[in-house]
């Protein structure tokens, strides 16, 4: 048993897609998302195994359309009547004092990188061995021996 052709697909199922789309998303991301759907449906169609449900293959191609949209729609820039003056955050590329910055600049390279990605990007130690090279434990240690050097050189609080 073969496949029908993709033009008798969208003719039977497009409809029921369709209708799933606008029931979860609004009138203009809903028409889009069936576009996309049956986009990325043709291009799938033909590894398609023949005895598969393909309603039930296109709505769940419409539900990842769907939430790709609404993910989409949240991360837009919203409009607003008037720009701040005043930057809303504190300058994010420094350090909250330069006395602690120039400490960390003082570390060992492979030091403050660890450091870096440890307290200040909150990554895991397994995840900094994969970005420095080296072993989770040696990850650890220059993470360890970095604090360590830290605390003789500038005041810490709360880092860890």
């Amino acid at each position: 048993m073969s496949l029908p052709p993709f033009e008798s697909v969208v003719a039977e199922h497009g409809a029921t897609v369709l209708r799933v789309c606008r029931a979860v998303l609004r009138p203009v991301d809903a028409e889009d998302a069936w576009s996309e759907t049956f986009l990325a449906a043709l291009r799938a169609y033909p590894r398609l195994r023949p005895d598969s449900n393909v309603r039930g293959w296109l709505i769940t191609i419409a539900h990842r359309k769907a939430i790709d949209s609404y993910r989409s729609r949240q991360r837009a820039p919203l409009p607003v009547a008037e720009l701040p003056h005043e930057p809303v955050a504190p300058d994010v590329h420094q350090l909250p004092d330069p006395d602690l910055e120039a400490a960390v600049r003082a570390l060992p390279d492979k030091q403050r990188r660890v450091v870096a990605y440890r307290y200040l990007a909150d990554l895991s130690y397994a995840d900094i061995a994969e970005l420095v090279g080296g072993t989770e434990t040696a990850a650890r240690r220059s993470a360890a021996d970095g604090i360590a050097t830290l605390r003789q050189t500038y005041v810490l609080e709360d880092l860890e």
